[in-house]
């Protein structure tokens, strides 16, 4: 073992942070003797994993590394503060002294007041005992009965005041423990060490590269949206959090999706049968049908609810920091900048008055960062502020991404609707008629700002899409008003209208579902 009286320095120089835990690579110059020789690192962090260690020296270094392990020392805090603690924890050591010294006080109260209560007992005892035989001795009786009742009072009097300085200083103390929590940061009491065994075939320098995983470190990705106008600033950061219980000063930062923990393994292959069965004649006649709501899905990523990981879209991806970081082991957030980029979005005033009577104002813009948008929050900031929160979907580079900037306080819709249902008796199939009526307002003022400019709204309604030939759809276009600009394969019926300051327009969908007599639930 190296007789140097502290351990050689091994600071973190790069970090890979993972989902749920980080890679840390230290680096060092060992100024190395001839032969074989046990060197004392440190310290490192006591949560580094033992059987992930691995230690390397460089190429050019005449020695080799025989074995490396990783050796943790228990050093408790001392049981009193020490001239280097703080005013705070020796108040807190003050108050513990105090609160001491008074417990024992109450005890020895409560058992001078048991005793008292005892000899009162025996004192009216013993005068009842008297007063049996005949002897009559008032004037004693009441003199020890006066001494006995002002020992009492006196005894409880101590009692109940040092009741109330223990419960004034139980709380002051339990204050004082809340301000040194907040204020200061316990030492680690469990300390790691490297033991690094080296055969060195001649004396000098030897640059060592160390590295290990490290659990209690994570990171999740958030972004800033600035919509200032006609340009759009989409900046990419990392949140990172990590009580490793060692600082990390100037390391080069990379973040990953890997999934270290995650099983290899390909899924077991199970039968998967499937029977024929005749439908009985009662499902010869009647076609059950329902409504029900689909998400409209694009390719991509399955989303999956709950998931507490990062959202990469099922491939690993590894982003940079631009810069060295520093981030302390305290457990709190800490954001590293990655990237910035600026465009010129698509800017849409959108709405569904099926969802909200709200306006709102949408961007949609390509991907320029030159790496995948994972999925996280954004921070959506417009020309006047801080408009709140929103989400963004993962987006790979050059895809189209969209966000939302809240709504227009100045715009409003109303949504109507009216069915009626017609059953042919000669034709035996129902037709039920559908009317949609969308009033469309806008409240600003002509001399309120930015009034002169024309909003263009999108607006989106839909109607049904069946998948069976027993029931279809249609849409009645000479009855609309007006004429719906697209109509896509999903149903999603879209207007594109132009309001003026103070101006009002009303839309009319008009659509009918048929469905055959064999149809119910419809």
């Amino acid at each position: 073992m190296s007789t140097a009286p502290e351990p050689i320095p091994l600071p973190v120089t790069a970090v890979t942070c993972l989902e749920d835990r980080a890679h840390v690579e230290r680096t060092a110059v060992l100024d190395l003797e001839a032969g074989i020789q046990r060197l004392r690192l440190g310290p490192v962090s006591a949560l580094a994993v033992d059987r992930t260690l691995h230690a390397e020296l460089s190429a050019d270094a005449p020695a080799t590394v025989l074995d490396a392990r990783i050796v943790r020392v228990w050093s408790p805090r001392g049981p009193r503060p020490t001239d280097d603690d703080t005013a705070l924890r020796h108040r807190v050591h003050a108050l513990e002294e105090e609160l001491l010294v008074l417990g024992r006080q109450r005890d020895r109260l409560h058992t001078r007041l048991d005793t008292l209560g005892r000899l009162a007992a025996d004192l009216l005892r013993e005068i009842g005992e008297g007063a049996g035989h005949g002897e009559v001795e008032g004037p004693r009786w009441d003199r020890e009965l006066d001494r006995l009742d002002g020992e009492r009072d006196s005894c409880g009097e101590q009692l109940r005041t040092v009741d109330a300085r223990f419960s004034a200083r139980t709380a002051e103390l339990a204050a004082a423990r809340g301000a040194m929590d907040l204020a200061e940061e316990e030492p680690a009491e469990l300390t790691g060490h490297i033991e690094l065994t080296v055969e060195a075939t001649a004396a000098g320098p030897a640059g060592l590269r160390l590295s290990h995983l490290t659990a209690c470190a994570l990171w999740r990705p958030v972004y800033r949206a600035v919509l200032d106008g006609d340009s759009l600033t989409l900046e990419t950061d990392a949140m990172v959090w990590q009580r490793t219980g060692e600082d990390w000063s100037d390391v080069a930062l990379t973040l990953s999706t890997a999934r270290s923990a995650q099983a290899a393994a390909p899924p077991r292959l199970h039968e998967d049968r499937l029977t024929l069965q005749d439908r009985s004649p009662a499902e010869r006649r009647i076609v059950d049908v329902e409504l029900r709501e689909e998400e409209i899905a694009d390719l991509g990523p399955t989303p999956v609810v709950g998931l507490p990981g990062v959202d990469d879209g099922g491939e690993t991806r590894v982003l940079h920091a631009p810069a060295p970081v520093r981030v302390p082991g305290d457990g709190r957030a800490h954001r590293v900048p990655l990237s910035a980029f600026t465009t010129t979005p698509g800017v849409e005033h959108a709405c569904a008055p099926e969802l909200s009577p709200l306006v709102t104002q949408v961007a949609r813009f390509d991907n320029l960062s030159g790496h995948a948008l994972l999925a996280g929050p954004v921070d959506l900031v417009r020309r006047s502020g801080y408009s709140g929160r929103g989400a963004l979907d993962f987006t790979a580079p050059g895809a189209r991404a969209e966000l939302a900037f809240g709504s227009l306080d100045d715009h409003r819709v109303v949504r109507q609707t009216e069915e009626v249902r017609d059953t042919s008796a000669l034709t035996q199939r129902t037709v039920l008629t559908r009317t949609v009526r969308l009033h469309v307002s806008r409240f600003s003022a002509p001399d309120a700002p930015h009034a002169r400019e024309e909003g263009a709204i999108v607006v989106r309604e839909r109607m049904p899409v069946s998948e069976i030939s027993a029931v279809q759809t249609r849409l009645l276009e000479d009855a609309c008003s007006p004429a719906p600009d697209a109509v896509d394969a999903d149903g999603i019926v879209r207007w594109n209208l132009a309001l003026a300051p103070g101006g009002h327009r009303t839309v009319t969908l008009v659509y009918e579902m048929t469905a055959s007599s064999k149809v119910s639930g419809l």
